[in-house]
Parts: structure tokens; C-alpha cells; sequence
């Protein structure tokens, strides 16, 4: 079976697994979908990744990270930029989420990075998703 957005069907079962108590979910592997685990866990969003190998894609194992009363430390995550409208803005042009409080995940020249990463380095990209 295939996928036509692998990115939302990351990022939907990462919602699911946090609404529903899990504390791990796999997803399937890509560059984009690694890239994006990494730029949660450089955040504090989720606790850990692995990429593990199998006989095809492969699978990433995320570990999700809960707050102290057990509540996901993931409250939000919107796919922004869709394949049938992708959005790109320049540095200067990504808002903040909730006041700083979140973050948008961008695509760019130099890999995924974070908003405020983008801000430092003085790049824009098409974003991916918002995670508060």
C-alpha cells in the first residue's frame, strides 16, 4: 500500500498514540520523517528515536515524552504544507506558535530544521507542521 503523504501519516499516528496513552509508535521511515523526529526530540517534544532496519523502508520507534500529571507533551501538531498546497515563507515571515510556547517545523536548503533555528541562520523553507 502507499502512501500519498507519509508526513501526515507521521504525524497523525504520533497525535493518536499521545490522545490514546501509548508511549511508543512506529512509523515509517523516511529522510523527512527522521528529520522531523529529530527536530521534536532537539525540542523537548518527544524523549527518543530510533530508525530501525527492516527488510523494506524501515520503521522509526518514537518514544513520546509525558508531563508530570501524564498529559502528552504534545497538546497540537497541524501539517501546514500539503502535496496539493505547499506553503514556503522566508525567516522573516514564520510567526511564532502560541508566543513562542511552540514551534514550526520548516524544510530547507540545509535539512529540517526548527523556526527559531531558521531565525538564526537567516532561512526560509516550505513548512511542514506546527507543534505546540
Amino acid at each position: 500500500m502507499s502512501l500519498s503523504d507519509p508526513i501526515a501519516d507521521m504525524l497523525t499516528r504520533i497525535r493518536n498514540a499521545g490522545r490514546a496513552g501509548m508511549k511508543q509508535v512506529n512509523v515509517r521511515s523516511s529522510k523527512v520523517c527522521q528529520g522531523i523526529a529529530r527536530v521534536l526530540k532537539d525540542e523537548g517534544y518527544i524523549q527518543d528515536f530510533d530508525v530501525i532496519d527492516d527488510a523494506r523502508q524501515g520503521v522509526i520507534r518514537i518514544t513520546l515524552k509525558r508531563g508530570r500529571g501524564g498529559e502528552p507533551a504534545i497538546t497540537e501538531i497541524r501539517r501546514i504544507s500539503k502535496p496539493g498546497c505547499r506553503v514556503y515563507r522566508g525567516c522573516e515571515a514564520l510567526d511564532p506558535v502560541l508566543g513562542g510556547l511552540g514551534i514550526t517545523i520548516v524544510s530547507t536548503s540545509r535539512g529540517v530544521v526548527s523556526d527559531r533555528q531558521c531565525r538564526r541562520e537567516n532561512i526560509g523553507g516550505e513548512i511542514l507542521c506546527t507543534v505546540s
